[in-house]
């Protein structure tokens, strides 16, 4: 694809799901934001920062649109990544409010360790829900009453997503508890799993999504009620006086403002802005290519007995690893060749070590950026390697 025309020829970019390639127009976004308008948002009355302003509010805008939420229920603020958002939210959450706080045995390091803060430093019980091969959660197994959920609506190791995450959130909802969805893997190619589910927050990293390295909190107004601000500072407040502060998030206008404190990563908001545009024209063609190039890899891969593949389906991330072989030393074999893959446990310990006992595994996680070339060169490369 054109729009990642960096890419040299035999070059081939296999961690997506760390984080994308940026395409051209999201460069020159941020490129055109330093050259041409560089400026604070949201503080200043000149030119530039009114350009700034409309850019960044156009980015929360298509935010909620490519969410498909509405802007009267929920607010988006810009953060860091997903760790952060996830522990934004947490360490201001009222605990008194509820019983206990529950997520899942596939978590990235982001809610697994995160919740186990939480509970820790409340004393709130805290529950480790299994999930299905298929990604699913029993929901007859769990009581949610006044439980706070925090769990991936798809894996960042094998991609399996929460297919019942509606039947989750009514469930979660109607036993008085709030959901926290970590949205990382999802937003880049299965973001409809999550579209219109009304959840309490989706936290997201937009460096996943052919974006700038951002982090995004997308979150419903009512999770004002059980939020004690305590990370506090420049740019929340409407005045402050020797003892005491009004905040800005008290207005609805500026409610995002709740998570937002100090100078924000404006460049990297308007990079947003310009890779959900570049998301929204990107032809069927291009869709269909990632599809097929992951069915293409997914059949290589489960062809051979001596590769044993964690994916139960096709999903442009998947892990394995090779009978015999070291997955770190089979990264180096495959680095040497110019295809850039992860090896590890990908921030999954718990699930990938403590309970399946894998060894280290190698994960392929495609993208829009890989052309058919690219997975020839994989088979051929990799099947040296195998065999």
């Amino acid at each position: 694809m054109e729009d990642f025309d960096y890419l040299g020829d035999g070059e081939v970019y296999l961690d997506g799901a760390c984080q994308s390639l940026r395409p051209r127009p999201v460069i020159d976004a941020i490129n055109n934001y330093y050259s041409e308008h560089n400026s604070c948002g949201e503080r200043v009355k000149y030119k530039w920062g009114r350009v700034t302003d409309e850019k960044v509010e156009a980015t929360r805008e298509k935010v909620l649109k490519f969410l498909k939420l509405k802007s009267k229920k929920y607010t988006v603020s810009f953060t860091l990544n997903t760790t952060y958002g996830i522990n934004l939210i947490l360490n201001q959450i009222k605990a008194d409010k509820f019983n206990k706080i529950m997520t899942s045995d596939i978590e990235h390091n982001s809610p697994f360790l995160a919740s186990l803060a939480f509970s820790e430093r409340t004393g709130l019980p805290r529950e480790v829900m299994v999930r299905n091969d298929d990604g699913s959660i029993d929901l007859k197994k769990y009581d949610f009453k006044k439980a706070i959920v925090v769990v991936n609506c798809a894996s960042n190791f094998d991609g399996r997503k929460l297919l019942n995450i509606n039947e989750l959130e009514k469930a979660v909802h109607k036993a008085g508890g709030i959901l926290i969805i970590d949205a990382a893997q999802a937003m880049a190619h299965s973001a409809d799993i999550v579209r219109g589910v009304e959840v309490d927050a989706i936290c997201f990293s937009a460096h996943k999504l052919y974006a700038p390295s951002l982090g995004v909190i997308v979150w419903k107004d009512e999770l004002d009620d059980v939020l004690d601000v305590r990370f506090i500072g420049g740019g929340m407040v409407d005045d402050v006086d020797k003892e005491k502060y009004v905040l800005s998030a008290n207005n609805k206008e500026h409610r995002y403002t709740r998570f937002e404190s100090g100078l924000q990563a404006w460049g990297e908001i308007v990079g947003l802005g310009a890779a959900l545009d570049w998301l929204e024209k990107l032809p069927k063609k291009d869709w269909q290519n990632l599809e097929k190039n992951t069915k293409e890899l997914f059949d290589f891969l489960n062809s051979s007995k001596k590769v044993h593949l964690i994916n139960k389906e096709p999903n442009p991330t998947m892990s394995f690893y090779i009978e015999g072989l070291d997955s770190h030393l089979v990264g180096e074999a495959l680095s040497r060749e110019n295809i850039m893959a992860r090896t590890g446990y990908f921030c999954v310990h718990y699930y990938l070590d403590h309970v399946k006992g894998f060894p280290p595994l190698i994960r392929f996680s495609l993208g829009l950026h890989n052309r058919p070339e690219d997975i020839e060169k994989i088979k051929k490369v990799l099947g040296k390697v195998i065999n």
